[in-house]
């Protein structure tokens, strides 16, 4: 019997899975920039000299431990250019979100950390994942203090499950015009297929820099969630050049525009009889019919009230009184 193969993690790679910035900092440093690392797997990088001309872009990874494709990508485009550091024409700021979970190859330690910037966090506040969500935002807020207009924030993940659209984006509906047209452009480089605008936060990094700071923030689904060191690059050859260019200061244009959704409802779990009414295989952006159930609850009964909605994020195994699901209909 052979034995398995051990997939070889490139060093780059291994170093941003594991939060260690080390090298890339250094380069940073020895190039006249500003580098702090305020709390374990934050990098921030800004100019000698404060700018509000320069961009500020927040990059996080690893908020899902288990989505490492996004992890994988980003070292390969920071690793580049921290060899040609003078070439960097923003602040940076680069953000490992779920160390343990990592590590760990789990999704989350505790519970969902992307469903704890908010206030109030109830019984989860005493979580691993509480814990570091306060020291998100804390580095969030003294990055983003003192920076220019432009400032951006691509919160990089992967889904759980298969998509009728396998590169989409979530993006807060509050933000500016100005600052969504960029993003938009930008989501366009990078190949992605559907955008949904998101009316109503659900307690997402994204959703908070857009809401507190300003940022053309969005959740950015990349392909599916697959092992360190596994994931099929080749995929991610478009966002790898948007988010390049993006760093540099290159602008390659839009190579499609993403078609856009609107939320029309979203599907809350209120209790453990919570059922789905389609089965667990079905992707992200299947089509329901008006009158279709989509959940029951007890004595809720979520149905379809459009001609057409589509169902993105089903997930009935999220913790009593959060998102099992958003349904969505096409505006353009």
């Amino acid at each position: 019997m052979s034995a398995p193969v051990i997939p070889v993690v490139p060093e780059a790679v291994r170093a941003l899975a594991e939060a260690d910035f080390g090298p890339v900092a250094q380069r940073f440093t020895d190039a006249g920039f500003v580098v702090g690392m305020p709390f374990k797997g934050i990098l921030t990088v800004k100019g000698a000299r404060p700018d509000i001309s320069r961009p500020a872009v927040l990059l996080s990874v690893g908020v899902h431990g288990d989505e490492t494709g996004p992890i994988e990508m980003v070292a390969h485009v920071i690793e580049a250019l921290s060899r040609q550091p003078q070439q960097m024409v923003v602040d940076l700021m680069l953000c490992v979100g779920n160390i343990d979970a990592i590590a760990a190859g789990k999704r989350f330690i505790d519970a969902d950390l992307n469903r704890m910037f908010r206030p109030e966090r109830g019984t989860l506040a005493g979580t691993a994942e509480s814990a570091r969500a306060d020291e998100l935002i804390a580095a969030t807020d003294a990055f983003f203090e003192g920076t220019g207009p432009v400032r951006w924030h691509l919160d990089l993940h992967t889904a759980i499950r298969a998509s009728h659209y396998p590169m989409f984006a979530i993006v807060p509906d509050l933000i500016g015009e100005e600052g969504r047209a960029m993003l938009l452009d930008w989501l366009g480089q990078a190949a992605i297929g559907a955008i949904v605008m998101n009316p109503k936060s659900a307690g997402t990094y994204s959703y908070y820099s857009a809401e507190h700071h300003g940022a053309a923030g969005s959740t950015v689904e990349l392909g599916r969630v697959g092992t360190l060191g596994q994931n099929n690059l080749a995929q991610f050859v478009d966002a790898s050049a948007a988010l390049d260019g993006l760093l540099r200061g290159v602008h390659a244009g839009a190579r499609s525009k993403p078609h856009v959704f609107k939320v029309a409802q979203e599907i809350l779990k209120l209790s453990d009889d919570f059922r789905m009414g389609f089965s667990r295989e079905t992707p992200n952006f299947a089509s329901l019919k008006r009158g279709d159930v989509i959940a029951t609850d007890g004595e809720t009964v979520y149905t379809v009230f459009h001609e057409e909605e589509r169902v993105v994020f089903p997930n009935p195994d999220v913790r009593v009184g959060l998102r099992a699901g958003l349904m969505v209909v096409r505006v353009e």
